[in-house]
């Protein structure tokens, strides 16, 4: 029997979990904590935009994969600098009391310039930009996967961006179900930043991309059909890392057999900058409790 089958077999045999998705619950930068609204909840000043679902985004021309599931602005943006550290806490189940339950797949950021305020952007349009991209962590455990332990993700506000008001959007993308067309889940939310400072660092042309548009249902990265047939060679969907994120004039590559962009880590200690190659590596099975599941 396959390790597919197997899976696919564990998973009949242990139903998903009660809290089989989640959400962004609060963000913190440079030790200040900003709490977000529960989805479909009341409504509180916060700078990460409400989802009304804890449900994922489904499709890659959905939408609410511009920031998370029929998402609006939200009233505050908080202030912040090039070089800040920012700590994303991805939390499961509909009220937040859940560890993340996903474990296979990437966590991407990106990041868009708001024309004015962005309490009032609309983000329908905005031309996206990456900044991070984290896939494996080792030869068997995906970066996801520290988020089901209760360690948020953790992006480094670019060193020598140009001033402004940013959207700042965390996605983690589970490919538990992506053997199939169309089963990637995305998971995408959108924090407002006012970032000071001096710089101007921008992206090129070439590296950015509107969401809906930047991915699609059959590519690479987003349709992965060998993703538990071991060695795993995996490819980034979307652009590159924007070139002035590392101080550099060229493009970053955006396959799996590249290197970590070091702006970013996924656990609670920032990078000091640690490469690793994605090339042949393998993935870990997770005990039972922190399986993969149907939804």
């Amino acid at each position: 029997m396959s390790t597919f089958n197997i899976l696919s077999f564990l998973l009949l045999l242990f139903p998903a979990s009660v809290h089989p998705h989640g959400f962004v619950g609060s963000v913190t930068i440079d030790g200040t904590t900003y709490q977000g609204n529960l989805p479909g909840g009341t409504t509180n000043p916060s700078i990460i935009r409400q989802v009304s679902t804890i449900d994922p985004v489904k499709g890659a021309t959905n939408p609410s994969l511009n920031c998370g599931m029929n998402a609006t602005e939200a009233s505050d943006v908080a202030n912040t600098n090039p070089g800040s550290q920012m700590l994303v806490h991805w939390v499961g189940g509909s009220t937040g009391d859940s560890n993340w339950p996903h474990n296979v797949g990437p966590i991407m950021h990106y990041m868009t310039k708001c024309s004015g305020s962005c309490s009032s952007f609309d983000s329908t349009s905005a031309e996206w930009f990456k900044i991070s991209e984290l896939g494996l962590e080792t030869s068997d455990t995906w970066y996801q996967a520290n988020l089901v332990v209760e360690e948020p993700a953790n992006v480094t506000i670019p060193s020598n961006i140009e001033p402004g008001e940013y959207l700042l959007r965390s996605e983690i993308i589970s490919l538990q179900l992506a053997v199939s067309v169309g089963g990637a889940e995305f998971y995408p939310a959108c924090i407002q930043l006012n970032i000071g400072g001096s710089g101007t660092g921008a992206p090129q042309s070439n590296e950015v991309c509107q969401f809906p548009g930047c991915y699609t249902d059959t590519e690479a990265g987003i349709y992965t059909p060998n993703i538990y047939n071991p060695p795993i060679n995996y490819t980034f969907p979307g652009p590159p890392v924007a070139a002035f994120v590392n101080g550099s004039s060229g493009s970053d590559s955006n396959s799996g057999s590249g290197t970590e962009n070091p702006a970013v880590t996924a656990s609670s200690t920032p990078s000091t900058g640690t490469y690793f190659s994605l090339t042949q590596q393998t993935l870990v099975f997770f005990p039972l409790h922190t399986f993969p599941h149907a939804t």
